[in-house]
């Protein structure tokens, strides 16, 4: 338990009504979990705002209200804050309720469309791997040094992120990498925490149904970089065009790193393969588990933030090597007749691109791919997706992803009309159900080709209507390939 003055200290406070410094037993910003005693956060989400349920908390006891606009009625007993932002002051106050977490830890953040899970979660492993206790928070799974959390989105609700970052300190972590997702920076989730670095991997079209526009999705990427303080790294890639717009105005140590320039930290494809390649960092060679370009971005990056966490170069190089891919991202399954799949989370157009880019670069004999869109996401990227799908494989197969509330056939139409922008229709077929659309791709193939499986990676499930049904992308294409056996 903490006294409300102290929870808010690190808050701009606009002004206080009601009982001076009450004792708080419990914080949350949702109204069916306020206990006695309990501070509640009102926060104007993009759905529900908790300000509505003020008015109804009183009989819970609840102890304190943090908000931006009081109640027409005050209650006696409760506390009233009104701060210029709830959900910057939810941040501040979970971290002051958790006792600053991430000032205990080295934390390391990774923003950007593409790269966040595979940078992040080989910065951790990386701290592993040299006898540090690291903790994890990305898409795939959260980590508390080796104990797997389980996860649902890329970055937690501020009181989540704190409370594991708490579990992490307990556990003795000293490090710490997670994902900033844009709708973290914009919700200010991470707002309160501590990082002592911060990567940007790159930019490109994603998430418009929420941001609306291109520089609204940039503005929240960089407003992690510009909330980085002094002591901290900012390692941002200067081949992206707003590599160094992510620099301006950023008070951490500006870093850079590039496989086509000059930089801090440059890497440089020697040799690559369907299993791996040979990388070039900072001059010095060394082989690798990753394929493809955009995976050599990844690796480059991640050996810039070891370099300036302070481990040594030869330690880093050395178990750069001992890195295995992320589930779910260019994870290859062979099957007995010589055909290769490749199961990726690509899901934008410009990580289509790089997983099939990476593809072509080994001269598989046939690519054959298998896409598609999720639904109620950004509509604008489907005849996109399809398109560049289209004109980098041999063969396409159109069909349903994640359709979550809408109509599949309706999300294939829009992918669709971008093969017939681009006079591809002769290279896709469109098969609705996905498993049946991996059983004809890989009935189609033929040995040294390659089927690539885009869009959901390590989603071990479908989203229908509401409801999540078991599926695995792994578990499919290997089955199949066991039934060709």
């Amino acid at each position: 338990m903490k006294r409300l003055l102290e929870l808010i200290r690190s808050t701009a406070v606009i002004r206080t009504i009601g009982p001076k410094n009450p004792e708080i037993t419990a914080i949350t910003f949702d109204s069916r979990s306020v206990t006695p005693g309990a501070l509640f956060v009102a926060i104007c989400g993009t759905s529900v705002d908790g300000h509505t349920f003020i008015p109804l908390l009183e009989p819970s006891g609840v102890a304190a209200i943090v908000c931006q606009r009081l109640p027409e009625k005050l209650s006696p007993s409760i506390t009233y804050v009104v701060v210029p932002d709830s959900s910057v002051a939810l941040g501040e106050i979970a971290s002051e309720w958790y006792d600053h977490p991430s000032r205990k830890l080295k934390l390391v953040g990774v923003t950007g469309t593409n790269g966040k899970t595979t940078t992040a979660t080989l910065v951790y492993e990386m701290a592993r791997l040299l006898g540090h206790k690291a903790g994890l928070l990305s898409t795939v799974r959260n980590y508390i040094d080796d104990k797997p959390m389980p996860t649902n989105q890329t970055t937690p609700d501020a009181v989540s992120i704190n409370r594991l970052l708490a579990e992490m300190v307990a556990e003795g972590c000293t490090y710490a990498a997670m994902e900033v997702s844009s709708h973290a920076a914009h919700q200010h989730r991470i707002a309160g925490l501590t990082f002592a670095g911060g990567i940007f991997s790159n930019l490109t079209r994603d998430h418009l149904d929420y941001h609306k526009t291109v520089d609204a999705y940039l503005k929240a990427k960089k407003s992690f970089f510009d909330g980085l303080p002094a002591s901290a790294f900012a390692l941002t890639n200067i081949d992206d065009k707003v590599g160094l717009v992510m620099l301006q105005n950023c008070q951490a140590r500006h870093c850079t790193y590039s496989l086509r320039t000059m930089a801090d930290f440059r890497g440089q494809i020697m040799e690559s393969r369907i299993d791996g390649t040979l990388l070039s960092l900072n001059g010095h060679e060394v082989e690798t588990m990753f394929t493809g370009r955009f995976n050599a971005y990844n690796l480059t990056a991640v050996y810039g933030a070891c370099r300036l966490l302070g481990w040594s170069d030869e330690d880093v190089l050395r178990n750069i090597s001992r890195l295995v891919p992320v589930a779910g991202r260019f994870q290859a399954v062979r099957s007995s007749r010589g055909v290769t799949a490749i199961v990726d989370y690509a899901h934008t157009p410009d990580a289509v691109v790089n997983v099939l880019t990476a593809i072509r670069e080994v001269k598989p004999a046939r690519i054959i791919t298998v896409v598609g869109a999720g639904g109620n996401r950004d509509a604008g990227k489907r005849p996109i997706m399809a398109s560049e799908a289209a004109r980098l494989s041999d063969h396409v197969i159109l069909t349903s992803d994640n359709p979550r509330f809408e109509d599949p056939r309706a999300i294939l139409a829009d992918m669709e009309a971008g093969l017939d922008s681009a006079g591809l229709r002769e290279r896709a077929t469109v098969i609705v159900d996905r498993r049946e659309a991996i059983a004809a791709a890989a009935a189609m193939a033929e040995s040294g080709d390659v089927i690539l499986i885009a869009g959901k990676g390590h989603e071990d499930y479908q989203e229908i209507q509401g409801v999540k049904h078991h599926f695995d992308d792994r578990e499919v294409i290997t089955e199949i390939f066991a039934a060709q056996a």
